[in-house]
């Protein structure tokens, strides 16, 4: 009851909502027949999927920007790294059912005449090595970019630079071939996860809905965090850093905390997102796909906790929907999204909702304690309040 209190109602019923739909969607799936008006294609269930992985990555990156001010254009780098630990551990499944049939080898490392397997691949054939490199390489990468990018107290537009430089180093370096992850093909062709076939309709379902329980559990995460009196001092760090230093925090720390935390959460992202769509590559790493994350939490409204879900949700469904009536426009129309978010509703759609209820119940109370006033004038006998008789 406490917890409850202490997280309020919006988190609890939006965590409802992404449980109810973990439960619901396979069920429409698995056991509804294809002629039954509520059934869910097995085309759709990875499509869900996909789209519940991108409303965690934007719940990452509200949690620093919304929260704590840091604006990160680079969080499609932990989303990528994440995608590709577990593309390697699916690789590793392959076996001898590659198209050269090397135990040992995937087949880009056959073709390219590799000899034996590289050293930093050795622990991904078993699932909770592979697990616990999805949380720890982002994690890791992202306390040594923020140790020494806010100790030395890089803010405001040069963070987001030095951000988007270090994703944009990640692509390069994965583009490569000698780096022993596929180069521009990337990782695919995956055959298994932990023993179930990957394409089989029942694990797709599974996935989906490990993915809606991974979003469900970071939102109360993140809800925690944020209402708790470490999340009141990343408010604080937001919007006043210097004096928030000035009274004797460290905001470096609280900074650091909260970076760290989110590259784990898009790790997690990341590695729920390729098992469903079959294939990582370096283009995940692209720049512009940390912008289109910006884009998903300026539309819903960041620092509001539901509204980067709700934005990922919309946009990404007006991308699939706009890329098959008209490709070729989809960015223009994301631009001008952006540009019609940032100049029309700056808080987003469910900060602009609170923002006109907030100020709905203000009016209200003014009102009624103007009415307040009155009546007890009149019960006071006030003659400004009584009409004068004589009239």
């Amino acid at each position: 009851m406490i917890l409850a209190r202490f997280l309020g109602p919006r988190v609890w019923i939006l965590v409802a909502v992404i449980l109810a739909a973990a439960v619901l969607v396979p069920l429409a799936n698995l056991w509804l027949p294809a002629d039954h008006p509520l059934h869910v294609p097995s085309y759709l269930v990875p499509l869900f999927g996909k789209y519940v992985c991108y409303a965690l990555l934007a719940l990452a990156l509200d949690l620093v920007w919304g929260y704590c001010g840091i604006l990160s254009l680079g969080h499609g780098a932990f989303f990528a790294l994440g995608g590709y630990a577990m593309g390697m551990y699916l690789m590793r499944q392959i076996g001898s059912r590659g198209v050269y049939g090397n135990p040992d080898l995937p087949d880009f490392m056959v073709f390219l005449n590799w000899q034996e397997l590289p050293w930093y691949w050795t622990g991904f054939d078993q699932f909770w090595f592979a697990a616990l490199m999805v949380m720890l390489v982002p994690g890791l990468l992202a306390f040594v970019f923020g140790y020494f990018a806010f100790r030395s107290r890089v803010t405001g537009v040069y963070l987001s630079i030095i951000t988007q430089a270090m994703t944009y180093a990640l692509l390069l370096a994965f583009f490569r071939n000698d780096m022993g992850f596929g180069g521009n093909n990337g990782l695919t062709d995956f055959k298994d996860i932990l023993g179930f076939s990957i394409q089989a309709d029942a694990t797709r379902a599974s996935l989906f809905a490990a993915s809606c329980i991974a979003l469900a559990l970071s939102v109360l995460l993140v809800g925690w965090i944020t209402r708790s009196k470490l999340g009141k001092l990343m408010v604080a760090v937001r919007d006043a850093e210097s004096r928030t230093r000035f009274i004797g925090w460290r905001p470096e720390h609280v900074k650091l905390f909260a970076f760290t935390v989110s590259a784990v959460m898009a790790g997690i992202a990341g590695a729920l997102y390729v098992p469903q769509v079959g294939i990582i590559n370096p283009g995940e790493f692209a720049p512009v796909n940390s912008i289109e994350v910006v884009v998903w939490a300026a539309v819903g409204g960041r620092g509001t906790l539901i509204g980067p879900v709700i934005g990922a949700l919309l946009v990404n469904y007006g991308k699939t929907v706009f890329t098959g009536v008209w490709p070729e426009g989809w960015l223009f129309i994301l631009g001008g999204l952006f540009v019609f978010v940032t100049l029309i509703l700056p808080r987003g759609i469910v900060g602009t909702i609170d923002h006109g209820w907030d100020a709905l119940r203000a009016t209200r109370k003014a009102r009624n304690a103007e009415k307040g006033e009155a009546s007890e004038s009149e019960a006071a006998g006030d003659p400004r309040a009584v009409a004068n008789p004589a009239e």
